[in-house]
């Protein structure tokens, strides 16, 4: 699918669900209120002479007792909110996940870090927290609100019973629903299905108490309404709770089927999915999970986790449809029930992809794509680069089984010293100054010495070790190195972040040229560790020239000594779309770059394709794609929330081999 499309997708269907709900919920404040109103209108007077529904339906009275009702479901709803508001880590730890050791050196916990880590480099998008459930299942979670908060927990039994290629099959699963923006519609399902409930917990504490009450009391008055209020609004609550799973779970389904087709798409591997779901419908334990918390959380998992009364009320599609969706000439047989014992080690890359099979759902999504490239085509800007452009931006949020392949190829060249480096929090700390420290021997010296008063001794000493291998970094290892050290990198404790990210403020203060790479990776590390700020996107191109001209004519010169180039480049652009840019005569500023990158974090999701094909352009204008270059690329996409593979500018002209231009899912 369509990473733009699938993100106004997922907000609109997000603004369908609020208003669906809300007239769930105004349907159950309208009766709540008349269950308080009446309540009060019997305690009042004491007695059933006068007429107490007429009582209970004085409008001051009804008014009053919906602004509490309405108060109760909001505050409900936005308490829960907030305490999901850190992201997909607060939801595993709620489920009883752990974070997984980073220098484990258990096999199925290893293997389980090397596939997540492989699918975000070849997606473009920060490495996701892990988390391990100590359950028995088969099952997986993906939570968070935006690709720097998201996490990923699988449980101990599907470490156990699934290899690497269907393990793989489930991961890229969940980094579907990542992908897709399923991630913060299913934390605020939650948020809004919490603030029903409340209503239902209070008739229960309600009847509960009235109860105790009545038995230390010999007076009956009042009693049997407060009896009366306290079961009307446990029936009220839990009936609008149920609507509301209703809801949950038809939107769930579809996802469902959505995220599966994609894993298809993801690995080119339909046995990988589908033999994790055979393997699922083979195992005795099923995907039920035991943690008390897996009804409020059912439609994140792989499988549904709990047991459901109906088919209407089931957050997943049955496996046998499942199954069928992936492999349509499946036979029906299942493997033998797996015995829970850590798998035997796989190659370290799987088969290598034939293209789909027969039947295999595929997704595409050229449509943003070819709009965004419209104006570049209609305009001066040369056809390669516009066809580049187009496949620019039609690989965001769909990395490729090519993609896959070479993220492990990527991994594998990269020295050793710093791959276990950047899982260490010491070490990724020094590997992270290592990096973003400038080639100018006089810059370096100012920094090292920055660093000596700024750093701890324990990082000075690891960044010492890891110069060597340091200095032998390639054109394209930068960017990989960071997105493995992230995770690391989010554990560290305030005092230590705070202190981390002082450094690498200095570090660019000091440097005589910071170049547009050192910037942007600079950059995407501190909204790593801080989060994507959430700005309202309501802003247009034609609004923002003044960010958009300073950061396009940054991407223009970016390794470039002749500002001729760079003039041309910009004035293409600036005719093809339609907006006054003008080129910026010097080198920006760091300060300077993010004032624009926080403008333009506010640009609309429907002209984000638009600005990622400009970008290409800037890149792509001396007609090929350099690794350094590819790299700057990917690290501004990042931060702007478009997860982009990294290729080589042939493997970017079109888009993936492969795939169908009609969307079958």
């Amino acid at each position: 699918m369509d990473f733009f499309a699938a993100q106004d997708r997922a907000r609109r269907m997000t603004g369908r669900l609020v208003i669906l709900l809300g007239l769930a919920v105004a349907a159950l404040i309208v009766a709540s209120s008349l269950a308080v109103a009446l309540a009060v209108t019997l305690l009042d007077t004491g007695s059933l002479a006068a007429d107490p529904l007429a009582r209970a339906l004085e409008p001051r009275l009804l008014g009053a007792v919906a602004t509490v009702v309405i108060l109760v479901v909001g505050l409900g709803s936005l308490v829960r909110h907030l305490q999901l508001r850190a992201g997909g880590s607060v939801v595993a730890a709620a489920l009883g996940g752990r974070p997984l050791n980073l220098e484990t050196r258990d096999e199925a916990e290893r293997r389980l870090l090397n596939v997540v880590e492989e699918m975000a480099i070849a997606s473009g998008m920060p490495v996701p927290e892990v988390f391990v459930l100590e359950d028995q299942a088969i099952n997986a979670f993906a939570a968070g609100h935006d690709l720097d908060d998201a996490a990923i927990g699988v449980t101990r039994g599907a470490l156990e019973a699934l290899d690497r290629q269907q393990l793989q099959g489930v991961i890229a699963h969940e980094f579907s629903h990542i992908l897709h923006g399923d991630m913060r519609l299913n934390l605020r399902l939650v948020a809004l299905l919490h603030g029903v409930l409340v209503i239902g917990l209070a008739g229960r504490l309600l009847l509960h108490a009235s109860g105790g009450r009545r038995r230390r009391s010999r007076r009956g008055g009042g009693h049997v309404a407060l009896l009366g209020l306290g079961a009307a609004l446990m029936v009220l609550g839990y009936a609008g709770t149920f609507c509301g799973n209703l809801i949950k779970a038809a939107v769930s389904r579809q996802r469902e089927f959505l995220a599966d087709a994609s894993a298809v798409q993801y690995t080119r591997h339909p046995e990988g999915i589908g033999g994790a779901l055979k393997v699922l419908a083979a195992h005795r334990l099923g995907s039920r999970l035991l943690t008390g918390h897996a009804q409020e959380f059912s439609h994140l998992f792989f499988g549904s986790g709990v047991r459901s009364l109906s088919r209407l009320t089931a957050t997943h599609p049955p496996l046998e449809a499942r199954i069928r969706r992936v492999e349509p000439r499946w036979d029906g047989s299942l493997p033998p029930a797996p015995a829970l014992r850590s798998a035997p080690s796989r190659a370290t890359a799987g088969p290598r992809s034939a293209g789909p099979r027969a039947g295999a759902a595929t997704l595409t999504g050229e449509a943003s794509a070819r709009q965004a490239t419209a104006h570049l085509r209609g305009a001066d800007a040369r056809e390669g680069d516009a066809a580049v452009a187009e496949g620019i931006v039609a690989s965001v949020g769909r990395p490729s089984a090519e993609d896959i392949d070479r993220a492990r190829r990527r991994l594998g060249e990269i020295d050793e010293r710093l791959i276990e480096a950047a899982h260490e929090p010491s070490a990724a700390r020094a590997l992270v100054y290592g990096i973003l420290m400038g080639a100018d021997p006089a810059s370096r010296e100012a920094q090292r010495d920055a660093l000596t008063v700024q750093a701890q001794p324990d990082v000075l000493a690891e960044l010492q070790s890891l110069e060597e291998p340091l200095s032998r970094l390639s054109p394209g290892q930068r960017l990989p190195l960071i997105e493995l050290a992230l995770p690391v990198l989010r554990r560290l404790s305030v005092a230590q972040s705070m202190r981390f990210q002082a450094c690498l403020r200095r570090l660019m203060a000091l440097e005589s040229h910071p170049g547009a790479l050192q910037w942007a990776l600079q950059r995407l590390v501190l909204q790593g560790l801080a989060g994507e700020r959430r700005a309202r996107r309501d802003r247009h191109l034609a609004d923002l020239s003044g960010p958009l001209s300073l950061l396009l004519s940054t991407l223009a010169r970016a390794g470039r000594q002749d500002e001729l180039p760079t003039h041309a480049a910009v004035e293409r652009l600036s005719t093809a779309l339609g907006v006054p840019l003008d080129v910026v005569p010097e080198p920006a500023r760091a300060t300077d770059l993010d004032w624009a990158m926080a403008r333009l974090a506010r640009l609309a999701t429907s002209e984000r394709a638009t600005l990622l094909a400009a970008m290409s352009c800037c890149v792509t204008h001396d007609g090929r794609i350099e690794p350094e270059e590819a790299e700057l690329l990917c690290a501004v996409a990042w931060t702007l929330g478009c997860p982009l593979p990294m290729r080589s500018h042939e493997a970017w002209e079109g888009p993936p081999a492969g795939e169908s231009t009609e969307e079958t899912a």
